[in-house]
């Protein structure tokens, strides 16, 4: 790992609208706003940053009960730098975190082709007959 890298498990508010730009790189984040993303950080259990050369280059964030369940969300490494090592970097950080080594279950969402790299960790995708579900906001106005 370069030696000018550095892991947090905060987002300072002067960072938020770096977070915020990484983000909008990705197609399920590219909308967030800097008032969004300083409310989900603020209300997410556990949140990652990886940093080079004092730019913000990757996250993650942890919604869990510290028991039975943590679901892993946002992951994200800069494009530029994807394939060098710091996603590595990130999701170790993240799995070893001291408040998840006991949680019974890890869980995450991820596109097909990053199946590979997630199973490095040893997470799966037989889940059983589990379905991902979802309602969105616009859904809530239109359903009754």
């Amino acid at each position: 790992m370069p030696a000018d890298l550095t892991i947090q498990t905060e987002v300072p508010p002067s960072r938020i609208p770096e977070l915020t730009d990484l983000m909008r790189t990705a197609w399920w984040m590219s909308d967030r706003t800097p008032a969004e993303v300083a409310r989900l950080l603020e209300h997410s259990d556990i949140v990652t940053t990886v940093s080079l050369a004092d730019r913000l280059v990757g996250f993650a964030r942890v919604l869990t009960d510290y028991t039975h369940l943590a679901l892993v969300l946002d992951v994200i490494v800069d494009e530029s730098h994807r394939g060098s090592g710091l996603g590595v970097a990130l999701l170790d950080a993240v799995v070893n975190h001291p408040e998840l080594v006991d949680v019974r279950s890890l869980e995450l969402v991820c596109q097909p082709e990053l199946i590979p790299f997630y199973r490095r960790w040893g997470f799966t995708d037989q889940v059983g007959r589990s379905t991902l579900m979802r309602r969105t906001a616009d859904a809530r106005l239109t359903s009754c």
